[in-house]
C-alpha cells in the first residue's frame, strides 16, 4: 500500500468518523438537491425546480453526507415564497425565484438548501489532479483542505484536523 492510499484511508475514515460524531450529537443535516433553471419549452418556459439528491452537513467549504461523502460547497438558499418583485436588482429576484423554488420543491419555509456542490470522490486519481478552485487535494503525504478557491494547498490543514475542528464547533454550537 502506497503512502498516497494511507492518506486517502485516513482521510476516508475521518469523513465516516465526522459523519457519526454529528449524527450521535444530533445535529440536523441540511438538504442537498440539484438545482434545474427555468427553461424554455416550445411556446413556454417550464420553471425551475430542485431535485433532491439527499441531505449534508455543511463544514465550511465542504459538505459531508451521513455516509461520509464529501462534496465541495456551492451555492445555498433557504425556501422562501416569492412575494411580490421588488426591481431592486436582478441579482435578488433571481434569488427569490430560487428559494421560491424549493419551497415549490416540497421544503418547508426556511429550510435550507444547498445546490451546485460538486461531488469530490476521495480516491488517488481526483486528489493529485484537482483543480485549484476545488478544496481537496493529496499534498506533503496528507489530504489537505483549501480554506477558499485558489489558495496553496502546501501548508494547508489536513482533512482530519478540518474535519475535527468543524465538528467540533457545530456540537458546541447546538
Amino acid at each position: 500500500m502506497s503512502a498516497q492510499d494511507e492518506a486517502i484511508g485516513r482521510a476516508t475514515q475521518a469523513c465516516a468518523e465526522a459523519a457519526n460524531n454529528l449524527t450521535q450529537a444530533g445535529i440536523r443535516p441540511e438538504t442537498l438537491a440539484t438545482y434545474i433553471p427555468p427553461r424554455k419549452a416550445f411556446l413556454r418556459t417550464k420553471p425551475a425546480k430542485f431535485e433532491p439528491l439527499g441531505e449534508v452537513w455543511r463544514l465550511g467549504t465542504l459538505l459531508l453526507t451521513s455516509s461520509g461523502d464529501l462534496y465541495a460547497a456551492g451555492s445555498a438558499t433557504r425556501s422562501a415564497e416569492r412575494g411580490r418583485p421588488g426591481y431592486q436588482s436582478n441579482s435578488r429576484e433571481e434569488r427569490r425565484e430560487i428559494a421560491a423554488a424549493a419551497l415549490k420543491a416540497g421544503y418547508p419555509i426556511g429550510t435550507p438548501v444547498n445546490y451546485d456542490a460538486i461531488p469530490l470522490p476521495l480516491n488517488q486519481e481526483t486528489l493529485t489532479h484537482t483543480a485549484e478552485d476545488l478544496p481537496l487535494a493529496l499534498s506533503e503525504g496528507e489530504v489537505r483542505v483549501r480554506w477558499r478557491a485558489g489558495a496553496p494547498i502546501q501548508g494547508a490543514q489536513t482533512l482530519q484536523s478540518y474535519l475535527a475542528e468543524r465538528v467540533t464547533l457545530l456540537v458546541e454550537k447546538a
